[in-house]
């Protein structure tokens, strides 16, 4: 057999086929959102539909070349890849036109591009290029200071160029490193912080019954009170100690809660010296016993209070107005349905007016009558919904679904680090944009303006896709080639 047939034989067809299905009916879903009553034909180049199928059309073919080289290519020059993604990113902040309010797109001609696409296939072959070398792993922080630094500078620049969106999607690689060994207390250390951090803020302002305080405050000194209890009982296997402060801290608030209605009490800080107590409660049991894990219990429990009271200068201070006001509007603070929460308010009207089967292709009236801004790019989710219904719509995330899970499985199944890692990255990158697309159509997360894989318009997202997925595909075929040359 010869090494191009060899090469046929080695790629991951289905895998191919389902890029194929979505580009296919992405492409339709485009139409469908962007159709005109004046003009119907979808190759019409003037409309975007008919510009979109010239991209799919030079997707195939990068891809095509892609699959062409050689995979050691992709080894060896990463880190060039890499630089001169960076320098491009670096180049794009001062000569980027200002297009709705972000300096990211550059402009040549009748074509516009977004260098931050092609950022996430260079930071994944960096990555893995230093993270698959003989010998690394993952046994502490300080083994991911480095690996640390190559995703920080292309997210740094990325925020420069105020891209939140396609910044904020640098850290699905976190979901990479939780692969190669990075300890799960980072997760759970980053879903603690979103918590405190929609806690904090969405019942900053919400009135007590009785006493006073903060009631986000109160809730999350709730929940580290909770997390005391756990570890006590559970890792630590302290029944008696569990039972005990357990039933102090009942009494505390109880007497606390009925002193309300004679006296302002403020709730906000009795929880809080409740928490501080029983952290010197752990660190008597922790001297007593010489429990030592026992600390980082109330490292944590002291600076998540310490973070809860930072969350609100970071809400008000830090993030940009439009940011805080679409916050608002996630959470419920603030309605706005005529302005940031418009898009939203639209988007559920017409993924809920679809019903289980949907009104038909090219029969949303939603869509049609263009209630849902940017309904062919952010918003293409909508489409879908509206004209093929939940059927439709549960039948693309499963596909969704079984891609992303391919993607894994192809990704345990290299023989080479560096291969598993750019494989867990591609993988990542996919799941984050599903995840926080789909979610922000329906309002379960904010508003951040990432696409949705092969189905939203643009070359720039579809390119950049194509690229990250055709170079796992050629590394993956290069697997059974050796399994052969062996």
């Amino acid at each position: 057999m010869s090494k191009n047939n060899r090469k046929k034989f080695a790629l991951d067809w289905i895998t191919i086929g389902l890029y194929t299905a979505f580009v296919i009916f992405g492409w339709i879903n485009i139409y469908g959102a962007s159709y005109d009553f004046d003009q119907t034909n979808i190759l019409n180049f003037d409309h975007r539909a008919g510009k979109q199928f010239i991209w799919i059309l030079t997707a195939y073919g990068i891809g095509g070349i892609l699959l062409l080289i050689d995979s050691k290519f992709y080894d060896i020059f990463a880190y060039y890849i890499y630089g001169f993604i960076v320098a491009l990113l670096i180049l794009t902040i001062f000569i980027a036109p200002n297009i709705k309010g972000s300096h990211s797109w550059l402009v040549l001609g009748p074509i516009s591009f977004q260098p931050a696409e092609l950022a996430k296939s260079a930071t994944a072959l960096a990555l893995a290029k230093y993270m698959g070398q003989y010998g690394y792993k993952v046994r502490s922080l300080k083994d991911l200071i480095i690996p640390g630094c190559i995703l920080f500078l292309p997210l740094l620049c990325i925020i420069m160029q105020k891209e939140t969106g396609s910044a904020l999607v640098f850290f699905s690689f976190f979901l990479m490193f939780y692969r190669e060994g990075m300890s799960g207390i980072i997760l759970l250390l980053a879903v603690a912080a979103v918590t405190f951090f929609v806690i904090t803020i969405k019942y900053s302002v919400t009135t007590l019954a009785i006493g006073s305080g903060s009631l986000g405050i109160i809730i999350c000194c709730a929940i580290l009170l909770l997390v005391i209890l756990f570890y006590l009982y559970f890792k630590e296997h302290k029944k008696k100690e569990t039972g005990f402060l357990a039933l102090g801290i009942l009494i505390v608030y109880s007497i606390s809660v009925i002193a309300c209605h004679w006296i302002d009490v403020n709730l906000q800080w009795v929880s809080i010296g409740i928490v501080i107590v029983s952290c010197l409660y752990l660190s008597y049991i922790a001297l007593i016993d010489r429990k030592t894990k026992l600390v980082f219990v109330i490292l944590f429990c002291f600076g998540s209070i310490a973070y809860c009271f930072s969350c609100n200068y970071i809400f008000e201070d830090i993030l940009e107005p439009h940011q805080t006001t679409r916050i608002k509007v996630l959470l419920g603070i603030e309605k706005n349905l005529a302005g940031e929460g418009y898009n939203v308010n639209q988007s559920k009207i017409a993924i809920g007016s679809g019903g289980a089967l949907g009104k038909g292709f090219l029969n949303g009236t939603q869509t049609k009558l263009k209630y849902v801004p940017e309904q062919d790019t952010d918003f293409i989710f909508c489409t879908v919904g509206e004209e093929w219904g939940f059927v439709g719509s549960a039948g693309v995330l499963l596909f969704y679904l079984y891609f992303i899970l391919r993607l894994i499985k192809m990704a345990e199944r290299q023989r080479e680090a560096f291969s598993r890692i750019y494989g867990y990255c591609v993988a990542s990158v996919f799941f984050f944009h599903l995840a926080i697309n789909v979610g922000m159509v329906i309002g379960l997360v904010p508003i951040i303006g990432i696409p949705l894989p092969f189905f939203s318009y643009g070359g720039s997202s579809l390119w950049g896709f194509t690229i990250l997925l055709f170079i796992f595909l050629r590394l993956d075929a290069e697997r059974l080639e050796k399994v052969r040359q062996v």
